[in-house]
Formats: structure tokens, sequence, C-alpha cells
């Protein structure tokens, strides 16, 4: 790691190998709930991560072999007034949508449950993939609440509004393949194949161009929040700011003369 970052966290581990950093929720005694110390945890890693340029991709999973991340703390959640649950509500929206604009490709790994506030962490992730012992949902209905870390608002956007609403409404949970079917995971693979997997998707995509994936990622972010038109008028920015750049040239060097590209990142 970068020597003035500072990645000492109570609740999570980090792992590096070369540009590849590997983020596991440390609390496989409560299936690696979210509370709100994991939270403020996931935020400060995340703002970290965005500033560190030896990381160019990050896979985040579960420790344990039965959770990815069960949901949130109950405990903490059962005694909440309203304004206690918008102020939670707007810190665990803060720290997915860090995960999600950190600038570096997120990969999640689900090695079992993803439930709740699990599934949110996941689906602020830009790929998942899934064990197939794993099950995700959101349940937050059959507790009385609904989902307040941005459930409800980029699960329509990964799976479409009916499959949505379908899982909001009913609570249920669903196994990998129908994740896979739905679109909400990329790829399933047995339990002890799982890391395996993602590590290689993650190595594939560490060899890619940095400023390229950084400026992809913000393309297809921004560009889905806005319409078409204007999307691609944000496209056509990036493209022309990435055209401006080393890696470019040596990209299309590398490439004419049949070797491997050696990006620097910039």
């Amino acid at each position: 790691m970068s020597d003035n970052l500072s990645y000492d966290f109570e609740n999570l581990t980090i792992a590096k190998d070369s540009r590849i950093a590997t983020v596991t929720l440390n609390r496989p005694k409560v299936l690696n709930a979210l509370n709100d110390q994991t939270i403020a945890e996931l935020d400060h890693c995340f703002e970290q991560i965005s500033r560190d340029d030896s990381i160019g991709v990050v896979i985040l999973t579960g420790a344990g072999e039965k959770a990815f991340v069960a949901g949130a703390d109950i405990r903490e959640l059962a005694s909440q007034g309203p304004d206690e649950a918008r102020s939670r509500a707007l810190a665990g929206q803060r720290a997915m949508t860090r995960i999600e604009r950190c600038g570096r490709p997120v990969i999640a790994a689900i090695n079992g449950f993803a439930l709740g506030g699990g599934l949110e962490l996941a689906l602020a992730c830009h790929l998942r993939y899934v064990a197939s012992t794993a099950k995700l949902g959101l349940p937050e209905v059959t507790l009385g609440i609904i989902p307040g870390y941005g459930g409800t608002q980029r699960l329509q956007r990964i799976v479409g509004r009916g499959r949505a609403l379908q899982l909001i409404l009913t609570g249920d949970m669903i196994g990998a393949g129908e994740a896979v079917a739905y679109g909400l995971a990329n790829g399933v693979t047995p339990a002890d194949e799982l890391l395996a997997t993602v590590e290689k998707v993650a190595r594939t995509i560490a060899s890619r161009g940095p400023v390229a994936l950084r400026l992809a990622l913000d393309g297809v972010l921004r560009g889905g929040e806005v319409a078409l038109g204007e999307g691609l008028a944000i496209e056509a920015d990036l493209f022309g700011l990435v055209s401006a750049t080393d890696d470019m040239k040596e990209g299309m060097t590398a490439f004419i003369e049949k070797r491997s590209a050696n990006f620097v990142g910039h």
C-alpha cells in the first residue's frame, strides 16, 4: 500500500497482490453484518482506495464460508427512531456511493448470504460473481422496514423494475442461478472456486489501461443517470480526454508493434 495511506481497520482486512486489492468484511461470528462502524470503515477504506494509485482493481468479499454479508445489524436498527433511521440510511448510501464512484472496478465475490444491506453492498460493486451456494435478497419488508442503503434504486437499474419489485415486495431470497438469469450476477462458480475465478477476472481488468478504466466507469455511471443524448455527450468528452493520455499512445503503439502494452496510468 502507499506509504501515506492507512488501511488499518477493525472490521475489514485488506490484502494486496500486485495491482489487485482484496477487501474482506471480517465479522464472521455475526455473518459479517453491517453495523454502523463497518459502514464507516467501508466509507473510509474506499476513500483511501480512490487516492491510491497502486490499486487498479478491488475484490470485495466476506470472511467465512456462510456469508458475504447477511444484512444490517438488527440490534442497531431495532431501537432507531425516524431521525436516526434517516441518518443511518444517508450514511449507508454515502458508503455505497463511495464504493461505486471510487474510480476502480470493484468486483463482489459473493461467497454466501447477501441479504438486505449485504445485497445493497454488492449492488454498489461494478461486477458480481456468486458461489453456487449463495442466497440473495432484500428481506426488509419482513421486518417492517424497506431497503435504505440504495436497494430500491440500484436494484431496479440492474434487473429492471418488475424483478426489483418482486424481490423487494416479497422479501424472498433467490439462488445463484436465478441471480445470473436476472442479470444480478455476472457468473456462478462452485464455492471453492469463487475467489480464483474472481481473481482471474481482476487480473484481466488490471492489465488494461488504468485511465481508460476510470473513464469508462465514469461514462457508464454518469451516463446511466441522464437521457441518451446527454450520455452520448459525456462519452464524447471522455473519449477526447483519454485520447490525450500517454496510455492511449502506448496502447495504440503496442497494438501496431504486436506486443503487450506497458500502461503507466497517465
